[in-house]
């Protein structure tokens, strides 16, 4: 890595329970190569790595989970070290919840806690509140998710380390053909086997809906019109829902009998429609399955 090139590197840590594994995902969205539960003893060896490759990584977050006294000791050092690096910008994100709430979550999801020997999350959590009391002191910036659900985390996550939410928030516009099954990660599934299909015209059956023949063809029935208008009304309603809930991205499925004409002009359309708005990408499943005669 070029010492010239500064790289962010931010260590996620604090109390088990306290929201580390969203937090984890979080700058995942944002684009940072993450590590979770790095040793504290493997870090400096994990940057010098980074710089001999010349990794053009210039973001990247750790997860620190401390299980134990020799381990807190070993981070410290750990930080110590980077400290003499010149290309290096550290920074340590410190979860926080009260006492109660952790009991709680703990309750609710049925875990034990790590440093608990008896099993009662209580002492576990007491126990690692002491251990990580100096690495908070530590923290340049530190969260209390007690009042804060998930997605909350999430968005004060990203306002703080991106300074903006568009470009976490992605729109993907598929088109599928159902003879080929319906595709697994799809969230919204709309069928447009209703509409007129252009397979049965002889000279656009062997073209596609990136073809303007077809595409013409598909958008010029009144039905069409009617669908795009509501569907275009649907989702100028559901997307930003979808983003505001801290969804970091949204698969729109749209569905033909083979995948070739309606279904990529309706997923064209679509996607270039919200384009304008939001980071959208558009693919075709199925469009190469059928080859051109």
């Amino acid at each position: 890595m070029n010492e010239a090139n500064q790289l962010k590197m931010v260590i996620i840590t604090g109390m088990s329970g306290a929201g580390k594994t969203v937090a984890m995902q979080s700058f995942e969205d944002l684009g940072y190569f993450c590590v979770d539960n790095l040793p504290p003893t493997l870090l400096p060896k994990f940057l010098e790595l980074m710089k001999e490759s010349g990794s053009k990584m210039n973001k990247v977050a750790l997860v620190m989970d401390l299980r134990g006294r020799e381990f807190f000791d070993r981070l410290f050092e750990a930080l110590d070290h980077i400290s003499e690096y010149s290309w290096i910008t550290p920074q340590i994100l410190f979860l926080d919840a009260k006492d109660q709430v952790l009991v709680t979550r703990y309750k609710e999801t049925r875990r034990t806690h790590p440093l608990a020997t008896d099993g009662l999350p209580l002492e576990g959590i007491q126990s690692e509140r002491e251990l990580l009391e100096d690495l908070k002191g530590r923290a340049q910036l530190i969260f209390d998710t007690s009042t804060i659900k998930p997605r909350e985390l999430r968005e004060k996550i990203l306002k703080h380390f991106s300074g903006t939410e568009q470009h976490t928030f992605m729109v993907n516009v598929m088109s599928f053909g159902f003879k080929y099954g319906l595709p697994i990660d799809a969230d919204l599934v709309f069928d447009v086997r209703f509409l007129p299909n252009p397979h049965y015209i002889d000279q656009l059956r062997p073209l596609t809906g990136l073809d303007n023949e077809v595409s013409s063809y598909v958008l010029k029935w009144n039905e069409t019109q009617k669908f795009i208008d509501k569907l275009m009304d649907l989702l100028g309603y559901m997307l930003p829902h979808y983003k505001r809930e801290g969804k970091s991205q949204l698969v729109i499925a749209i569905g033909c009998t083979g995948g070739q004409h309606r279904s990529v002009t309706l997923a064209e359309y679509i996607g270039n429609y919200f384009g304008k708005e939001y980071n959208t990408h558009i693919s075709h499943r199925d469009i190469e399955r059928r080859s051109r005669k």
